[in-house]
Parts: C-alpha cells; structure tokens; sequence
C-alpha cells in the first residue's frame, strides 16, 4: 500500500489525538511526517514524551516534508497553513472550516494548482444527506446549537456586543443569524454552522441559532433541512474534549476521513 505522509497543523486536544493515533500505525497507509505548533519547544517535549519521533517545523515547510496536512489550529492561521501546499498542488483538511467564508481566494487556489480542500464532517452529522439533497433543491438549512457557557465564553460576538454568558439560571439565546455571520463572531466554537452551510445552499441562506445553556453539559445541535428530494431533522450531543469548544467526536471524525484515503471499501458519499 502506497503511504501518505500527514502533517498536523496545531497540537492542542484534537492534534495530539491524531498525532498519537497515527504515529501507533492505527490508520493504515498513514505516515506522521511534521508537526508545527505555535509553541514548538513543547511540541517538542510532548512529542518526546510521546516516543513520537517527528519533525516540528515551520508552517511553510509542510510541503517539503508531506502530502496532506491537518488543520487543528486557531482560525487566523487557516491562510499561512493551507497556501503553501495547496500552492504546491497537495491537499489540506480543514477543522476551522468558517475561516474558508473568509478566504474564498483559497478554494480558487485550490483549483487552479490542482489541490484539495477536504472539509471532514466534524461534530456534526448528516453532512452526506445535506451534500446529496443540494444536487436537487434545498428550500432551506436552520440550525439550534446549545453549548455550556464556559463553551462559548469569550466569543468576538459576545464581547463585541457586550453579552455575558456568566452565573446564567436558565437557557440564553445570543445569537440569532446566517452561517457567515455566525462564522465571524464565534470563529472557535460553530464551524460545525459553516460546514453545514457548504455541504447545502450556501452561508448567507443558512441560518442558526446560538444558545448559552447552563442545564447541558455536551455541545448540542439540531438541524432541520427541507428540499425537494427529503425533509429531515437531526440532532447530535458531542461530549466536549479537554478543549470545551470542542467535541471528542471531531478528532474521530478527522481519522474516519483519513482512514478514507486507503481504504478498501468506503463507506459515505
């Protein structure tokens, strides 16, 4: 079996998750090839910790070193992880998918150099059913999220608008609008919003609501979709990871689309 050499792009919850996994051979056909991380001197450390013998190096030296490199990092760094190889015609998968509402010009770049952006499904579900319904016509995307309110603290929206999600009773709405704008004010906590939006009709036509309730412990999300060919509702609670923004499912759901790569039978549109 051909090997693919993978980089991880960031070594909080979800990048040593998968650091870990494939550096132990777990995923057939996977290589760990680099790591970068915005504090190298204790990737270094974890990763020695770790037994894990690979390189940290810098972000534009993903493509000398591998052929597909998994984003796990802040927002703000998607451009200076995903230009380098998707200049060099290579592929990057994307966590901070809400990013890409923000750089189109990377999907372009992406076709012009022949690369590939892969958007995995995440802490979401359903994403095949939405992809296969915006062959036909979708009438409309809504979706209900409810974190705990130590999940969306600190959120742009919040401190712009000057909303606290603090010693809260009861369930508090804070946000009520499109997928992009949901994007832009909470970067760290809804890309779940913006892969929604473009596996369907787009993220100015879909539209969420954003909850702060202190009687759930899990990152809860319903979706109701209605199109020509299906109506269909799903509803999904991700048990946060050490990170409270994110769920435990999204590092699964990165390895169950690498382990795609390779893999006889493949399951899933």
């Amino acid at each position: 079996m051909a090997s693919t050499k993978v980089g991880i792009a960031g070594l909080g919850a979800i990048g040593r998750a998968l650091a870990t996994r494939i550096a132990a051979g777990e995923v057939p056909g996977l290589v760990l090839g680099a790591v970068a991380s915005g504090r190298s001197d204790a990737a270094r450390t974890w990763l020695a910790d770790q037994a894990i013998d690979c390189p940290v190096i810098q972000l534009r030296e993903f493509p000398a070193h591998v052929d597909l490199v998994v984003e796990c990092a802040p927002a703000a760094v998607l451009p200076e992880i995903c230009r380098p190889m998707l200049e060099e015609g290579r592929r990057a998968m994307v966590l901070s998918c809400g990013a890409l509402l923000r750089h189109p010009d990377l999907i372009e770049l992406a076709r012009d150099r022949g690369g590939q952006i892969i958007v995995p499904t995440g802490a979401l579900l359903g994403l095949d059913a939405v992809v296969a319904a915006a062959e036909g016509v979708i009438h409309s995307v809504r979706m209900k999220t409810r974190k705990p309110p130590n999940g969306l603290a600190g959120a742009p929206y919040l401190e712009m608008n000057g909303i606290s999600v603090q010693g809260l009773s009861e369930p508090k709405l804070v946000f009520v609008g499109t997928a992009r704008e949901a994007a832009r004010g909470f970067p760290a906590n809804v890309n779940v919003a913006a892969a929604l939006s473009l596996a369907g009709i787009g993220p100015d036509r879909t539209t969420i609501e954003i909850w702060a309730d202190p009687g759930v412990s899990r990152n809860c999300h319903s979706i109701e979709v209605d199109a020509d060919s299906a109506r269909f509702t799903m509803s999904i609670e991700n048990i946060p990871s050490e990170n409270p923004k994110t769920g435990r499912i999204t590092a699964l759901s990165v390895l169950a689309a690498l382990r795609k790569l390779h893999a006889p039978l493949r399951v899933g549109t």
